[in-house]
C-alpha cells in the first residue's frame, strides 16, 4: 500500500514552514447559506456546496438517478461560505497577516473583518492576500465571507458580445450542457461533456490558512525542482554522456535577511547520502530564490514500468540565513531521468531502416525510444473533495496491472495533486499532463493571459520534480479543431490561428520554458507537430498545422468511427506516428447501474439512461460552433439517441441478439455484448498501431479513450466508477502485453495476416503456433509452427494465408494464435489470441456453437476460483457482487474444454469474505438461449 506525503486535500502543502501562526481554515465551523432559498447550514473547507447540503440532507446524492438535471439549481444559484469569529490572532507591528487559499471554485467576493479585500476568478491559482492592515483596525475577532456567484450565469455574462470584458468574436466551443465554458478559468468538464455530467460546482476546494509570520520568517507558498543534463534545451534530446544539474526554487510570503542562501541533501532509499552542500548562482527576486548544483555523480536512473527500476531519491531543501540557520525546508522526492517528445526529422539513418519521411512523434526516456502503452484519465468525481488517496491509487495500479506504462491526464479536468504524481513516480507510470483547455478557441485579452499564466506557472513549478511528468500540452483538440476549420472556413483560419498562438505558443510555452529545462511541450494533444524550434526566437515553435508533404508522416491521431461497417477494417485506422486517442462506448455492468439510477429504470433505453447517454454523435459544425451565438437542439432527446443507436447497431452486426425472459437478465445480456463490442474495437485498434512500430509509420504509443468515469452512464472507460473492470480492461491488459501474436483480417478478400509484436528493448526469438478448432472443441487440423525473431520494439509477420482455400466451413472454426518467446536474459514470454472469421451474428455460426458447460468453483484454500469449459467458450466473464472492490487476474478470456485458475486482487472488501459465494460465469454461449 503507497503511503502518501500529504492528503489529498493537502493538495498543495509542500514545505516546513517556520512561523508563528498558521490557522487551518478546515477546522472551522463555517456557515453555508444562500437568504434567497432560505437555507443556511454548517458547511466545510475544503468543499463544495453540493457536498454540504448532501451532508446536511437537503439534496441527496447528486449523481444519482436524474440529479445532475434536478439540481441545475445549485449551479445558478450564489452561494456564502461564513466563518466563525476567529481567535488566537496575534496583532502586533511586527507581525504580516495572510490569507492562502489553496483552490476557490470559482468566482468570490472575499471580505475579512466585513472589509473586502479582493475577488477570485480562477479555480487552478493560488490565492494569496495580505490583511495585515485590516487585521490591526479591527475592533472584534474577525470572520471571513466568501460570496460565490453562479459560474454558468458568470460565463454567460462574460461570453456576451456586449460586455467588454472578454469580448472574443471570434472564440467557438464544442458545447455540452452550460454554454461559454471559455470564458472562466473553471474545470470545463463542469459544464459537462460526452462522457459526463455538468453541476458546475461552488466552493473552497482546496485547504485555506491564516498565516502570521514574524520579521524575517517565511511561509513557503510552492517550490520546483528541475533534473535536467547540462545543456539540455526543452523538446530536444540531451547528451546522455553530460551530467546532471539540480535547479531548485522556491516561492515564499514574508522577507529573507540579507546573505540567505539555499542548501539541499539528497540522500537514496537506503538512507545513504547521494549529494550534500549549498546551491549556488542563488537569486532572490520577486518572493522567489532559486540556486542550483551540478552532480559530480552518477545516480540510479528512474524508469518507466516494463523497462527498469524506479529508483527515486529524498531530497530535502533549505533556505538558509548568512549563519547557516534554516529558515524554512521543503521535502521532496525525485528521480534522475530525460524523457523527451522527439518530434524532429526523421533522419538519414532512419529512413535506411524503412521508416517513411516527414517526422518522429514519440517519446524518449534516457535516450531511449518507448512505445507507449496506456490510456486517458479524467475527473474522477464531479466533486474533487471527495475523491480520496484510494480511488486514485487503484486506477494507479489498475493501469499498471494493465501493462499500461503511460497515461494521459487530459484538459479539462482539474490539474491533480502531488500525491498522485508521487504514486506514478513509485509505480512507474509516465503521466502525460495537460493545461486545463479543451475543444475551443480561448480569449487572448490582457486580463485572460495574465490570468492563466499565473495558473499555468503555478502548477508547473509544483510538479516539475516529479520523474513520472512526460509532457505538458497545451490544450486538447484545439489544433484538430483549427485544421477543421482551416478546410471548412480558410478565410476565418489567419485570425483564428493567430488567437490560438498567442496562447499556447506564446503565453503557455514561453511558461513552460521559462520554468524548466526538463520537460517537453506540444501546444495540443493532437498535432502535426513543428516545422522549426528556435530556442532564441520570440515564437520558438512554428507548428505545421496541415502544411503537409505527400508521401510522409506526421504526428500523432485522434480517430473515432462509429459506423460499425468500418470497425475491424484495419485500412480505415489512421497511420500515425502515435495514437493518443480512440475508442467506442460501452454500458457499464448491472451492479454499477443498480447503485446509480431507480430500479424501475434499469432497462437498455430507460428515460434515466437516456439522458446520461451524452454523446450526440458532435459533428464539425457542432465543433466550430460560434461561443456566442449557440443553437440549441430542437429535439434534446432524439439528439442524444446518438450513442445508444450505435450501441445498439454495433452489437446487432456482430453479436447475438439477447431475447431473454427476464428483464434484468435482458438488460445484463445488452451490457455484456456492449463491452465485448468496444473491447474488441479497442483491441483491433492497439494491436494495429502496436504492429506500425514496425512498419514504415514506426508508431511509437497507443492510448485509448478512456480509463475511467466519473459517474455510471454510457461512456468510453474501461473501468467504471467505483472501481469495477469492464471487459475492455481485461482485454486492454492482454493486448498489452510486452509481446503479443495478432491476426489482421481482410474479410473482402479472405486474406488474413499473423503478426508478432514486441516492444521490449532486447530482440526475442520463439515460436508461433496457429491451430484451428470447430466450436466443440475438436481439432480441425494439425495446425502450423514456425520460428520467430523480433527486434527491439519491432513486428514482424509470421503468415499470410488465405481463409477460403482452409478444408474446412469458416462458420464452425476459431483459431487459436500462439507466441512463446524468450529474451536475450532468458525472461520468457507468451500470449495467446482467437481469431473467428465470421461474426457471431451470423445464423450458421450461432448454431454451430456448443453449450460449454461452465462450471465455477472456489478453494478457499487456494484462494481461487476455477472455471470449466467442456467446448470452445467466448469471453467467459466472471462477475462479482457488490461490496468488493479489486479485479479478477483474468477475465473475458477464451477457453478450449479444460480448466482456467482465476484469482481476485482485492483493494477493499465490506463483505467480509462473503462475496465469493455470490460470483457467476457467463459466456457468448449465453447470449443464445432465453
Amino acid at each position: 500500500m503507497f503511503v502518501s506525503v500529504a492528503a489529498f486535500l493537502g493538495l498543495f502543502a509542500v514545505a516546513a514552514v517556520t512561523s508563528e501562526t498558521i490557522i487551518d481554515l478546515g477546522d472551522e465551523r463555517w456557515i453555508l447559506q444562500n437568504p434567497s432559498l432560505d437555507i443556511s447550514v454548517p458547511g466545510s473547507v475544503p468543499s463544495h456546496a453540493h457536498l454540504d447540503l448532501l451532508e446536511n440532507k437537503i439534496i441527496d446524492e447528486p449523481t444519482y438517478g436524474l440529479g445532475d438535471l434536478e439540481l441545475r439549481w445549485i449551479a445558478y444559484a450564489n452561494w456564502t461560505y461564513l466563518s466563525p469569529a476567529i481567535s488566537g490572532l496575534i496583532t502586533s507591528s511586527d507581525i504580516s497577516t495572510y490569507l492562502v487559499f489553496n483552490g476557490i471554485d470559482t468566482f468570490a467576493n472575499i471580505s475579512f473583518c466585513d472589509q473586502s479585500i479582493g475577488t477570485t476568478n480562477n479555480q487552478f491559482r493560488q490565492w494569496t492576500f495580505d490583511v495585515t492592515s485590516i487585521l490591526s483596525n479591527c475592533t472584534k475577532p474577525p470572520a471571513l465571507a466568501l460570496s460565490f456567484i453562479s459560474a454558468p450565469v458568470m460565463a454567460n455574462y462574460l461570453g456576451n458580445l456586449s460586455n467588454p470584458t472578454l469580448n472574443c468574436s471570434t472564440c467557438f466551443e464544442a458545447q455540452y450542457e452550460f454554454t461559454d465554458r471559455l470564458f472562466i478559468r473553471k474545470e470545463q468538464s463542469d459544464f459537462g461533456w460526452d462522457w459526463g455530467p455538468a453541476f458546475a460546482p461552488a466552493g473552497i476546494w482546496q485547504p485555506a490558512y491564516i498565516v502570521q509570520l514574524k520579521h524575517k520568517e517565511i511561509y513557503v507558498l510552492n517550490s520546483m525542482v528541475d533534473i535536467y543534463r547540462r545543456g539540455q534545451l526543452n523538446n530536444l534530446p540531451p547528451d546522455q554522456t553530460e551530467p546532471w544539474i539540480v535547479n531548485a526554487s522556491v516561492d515564499y510570503l514574508g522577507a529573507l535577511p540579507d546573505g540567505t542562501g539555499m542548501r539541499t541533501t539528497i540522500m537514496d532509499t537506503s538512507g545513504q547520502i547521494f549529494l550534500s552542500g549549498p546551491l549556488s548562482d542563488v537569486i532572490t527576486a520577486n518572493g522567489t530564490i532559486t540556486g542550483d548544483v551540478l552532480v559530480d555523480k552518477t545516480p540510479d536512473l528512474w524508469w518507466p514500468s516494463g523497462h527498469g527500476d524506479q529508483n527515486l531519491y529524498n531530497m530535502t531543501l533549505e533556505i538558509v540565513d548568512g549563519q547557516n540557520k534554516s529558515l524554512a525546508s521543503v521535502q521532496k522526492r525525485i528521480g534522475f531521468r530525460t524523457i523527451v517528445l522527439n518530434q524532429g526529422v526523421i533522419t538519414d539513418e532512419q529512413s535506411s531502416q524503412g521508416i517513411a519521411p516527414g517526422a518522429n512523434w514519440h517519446f524518449e526516456i534516457n535516450g531511449h525510444e518507448i512505445f507507449c502503452k496506456g490510456s486517458n484519465l479524467v475527473p474522477l468525481d464531479p466533486f474533487w473533495p471527495r475523491v480520496t488517496e484510494d480511488d486514485m491509487e487503484f486506477l494507479i495500479k489498475s493501469a499498471i496491472a494493465a501493462n499500461q506504462n503511460m497515461l494521459r491526464v487530459w484538459a479539462s479536468g482539474s490539474y491533480l495533486p502531488d500525491f498522485f504524481y508521487d504514486m506514478a513516480d513509485e509505480y512507474g507510470l509516465l503521466l502525460w499532463s495537460e493545461l486545463e483547455f479543451s475543444d475551443a478557441l480561448y480569449p487572448t485579452v490582457p486580463s485572460f493571459l495574465s490570468n492563466v499564466r499565473e495558473e499555468a506557472q503555478y502548477h508547473i513549478r509544483r510538479l516539475n520534480h516529479h520523474p513520472s511528468l512526460a509532457l505538458w500540452a497545451g490544450n486538447n483538440e484545439i489544433e484538430l479543431g483549427l485544421d477543421i476549420l482551416t478546410e471548412e472556413d480558410p478565410e476565418s483560419t489567419v485570425s483564428a490561428k493567430q488567437q490560438y498562438e498567442k496562447l499556447f505558443l506564446d503565453v503557455l510555452l514561453h511558461t513552460v520554458y521559462d520554468n524548466s529545462r526538463s520537460i517537453s511541450y506540444s501546444p495540443s494533444s493532437t498535432t502535426n507537430g513543428y516545422i522549426s524550434l528556435n530556442h532564441s526566437a520570440p515564437l520558438p515553435m512554428v507548428e505545421r498545422y496541415i502544411n503537409l508533404s505527400a508521401g510522409s508522416i506526421y504526428g500523432d491521431s485522434d480517430y473515432y468511427n462509429y459506423d460499425p461497417t468500418q470497425a475491424f477494417n484495419i485500412s480505415s485506422y489512421p497511420v500515425a506516428r502515435f495514437a493518443n486517442e480512440f475508442g467506442f462506448h460501452s454500458q457499464p455492468s448491472y451492479q454499477t447501474w443498480s447503485s446509480s439510477i431507480p430500479a424501475s429504470e434499469l432497462h437498455f433505453n430507460s428515460s434515466t439512461i437516456l439522458s446520461r447517454n451524452h454523446h450526440y454523435t458532435l459533428n464539425t459544425s457542432t465543433f466550430l460552433t460560434s461561443a456566442v451565438d449557440p443553437p440549441v437542439p430542437e429535439n434534446q432527446t432524439e439528439m442524444s439517441l446518438g450513442g445508444m443507436g450505435q450501441l445498439s447497431q454495433a452489437t446487432l452486426m456482430y453479436f447475438p441478439v439477447a431475447r431473454k425472459l427476464d428483464r434484468r437478465a435482458n438488460f445484463t445480456a445488452q451490457i455484456y455484448t456492449t463491452q465485448i463490442f468496444q473491447s474488441e474495437f479497442d483491441r483491433s485498434q492497439i494491436a494495429a498501431y502496436r504492429r506500425g512500430s514496425g512498419q514504415a509509420q514506426r508508431t511509437l504509443g497507443a492510448l485509448y479513450w478512456q480509463l475511467n468515469d466519473i459517474w455510471a452512464a454510457p461512456t468510453w472507460s474501461s473501468i467504471e466508477v467505483g472501481g469495477r473492470w469492464k471487459l475492455l480492461h481485461y482485454g486492454a491488459r492482454d493486448i498489452f502485453k510486452p509481446v503479443v501474436i495478432a491476426p489482421y483480417f481482410d474479410v473482402e478478400s479472405g486474406t488474413l495476416e499473423v503478426w508478432v509484436t514486441s516492444d521490449l528493448w532486447q530482440p526475442i526469438n520463439g515460436s508461433a503456433t496457429l491451430r484451428w478448432y470447430d466450436w466443440s472443441g475438436k481439432a480441425l487440423a494439425n495446425g502450423t509452427e514456425t520460428h520467430v525473431q523480433v527486434g527491439p520494439i519491432n513486428s514482424t509477420s509470421v503468415w499470410t494465408l488465405n481463409t477460403t482455400a482452409l478444408p474446412f466451413a469458416l462458420d464452425n472454426a476459431v483459431a487459436i494464435l500462439s507466441v512463446d518467446a524468450t529474451r536475450q536474459d532468458g525472461k520468457k514470454y507468451n500470449h495467446t489470441h482467437p481469431f473467428y472469421p465470421i461474426p457471431f451474428s451470423s445464423d450458421r455460426v450461432q448454431q454451430n456453437l456448443h453449450d460449454p458447460k461452465l462450471r465455477l468453483s472456489y478453494s478457499v484454500k487456494q484462494q481461487t476460483f476455477t472455471v470449466e469449459s467442456q467446448a470452445v467458450a467466448a469471453w467467459v466473464w466472471l462477475e462479482h457482487p457488490v461490496g468488493v472492490r479489486g479485479y479478477f487476474t483474468d477475465n473475458g478470456f477464451w477457453m478450449l474444454p479444460g480448466k482456467r485458475d482465476v484469482q481476485f486482487v482485492t483493494q477493499r472488501d465490506d463483505t467480509k469474505g462473503e462475496w465469493v459465494h455470490e460470483v457467476t460465469v457467463s459466456s457468448l454461449w449465453d447470449l443464445t438461449q432465453p
